[in-house]
């Protein structure tokens, strides 16, 4: 069947499918958009249909399908008409937490290797002093100097001079604290 055949057939179904489209959503732009998608469909798989066989079943059938995937893809979606639930949606952006990240996992690399297996221990990993200096072989003094002594090596790379260096600047915050749920 040549595309202009195809086209014809189709575009002679097009009253039908949007009479069965209504029949199911109940309204003429919902069911104006489900015919149009089942036509855009129909289109893209126009090779797989077998001439001589039943357009207008094939069409039916599409469309159904795509009205019960559109009806499981809604029972997943939250309603939010007024957009609050939206709205209350922020985060960070996170160039800058990235950037920070790089320029960290790069000062972390200049420490010696004890002092760098000691904090990633204790401040990455999560284990106690009495469990790295386990793993270490060593005493539990020398863990915990080699800790403090990370971290200010780490401050001097990195030229930190407080605890608001971190995360989020001091506008974002505000930005963030205006928009949470728990600010309202």
């Amino acid at each position: 069947m040549s595309d202009y055949d195809f086209r014809s057939e189709l575009l002679s179904v097009i009253p039908n499918l949007r009479a069965f489209a209504m029949s199911l959503v109940g309204a003429a732009d919902k069911a104006d958009d489900l015919v149009q998608e089942t036509l855009v469909r129909a289109w893209d798989k126009r090779s797989t249909f077998t001439p001589g066989t039943n357009l207008k079943g094939w069409l039916f059938t599409i469309l159904r399908n795509e009205f019960y995937s559109q009806m499981r893809k809604r029972k997943r979606e939250v309603a939010d008409p007024e957009g609050a639930m939206a709205e209350r949606l922020s985060t960070h952006p996170e160039q800058v937490g990235k950037l920070d990240m790089e320029d960290f996992k790069a000062a972390v690399n200049l420490l010696p290797d004890d002092q760098r297996e000691a904090l990633i221990l204790v401040g990455a990993s999560g284990f106690s002093y009495e469990e790295a200096a386990a793993i270490c072989e060593c005493a539990v003094g020398t863990i915990k100097s080699r800790v403090s002594r990370a971290r200010v090596q780490l401050t001097k790379t990195l030229s930190l001079e407080g605890d608001g260096e971190f995360g989020p600047d001091a506008v974002s915050v505000g930005v963030m604290n205006l928009t949470s749920p728990s600010a309202a």
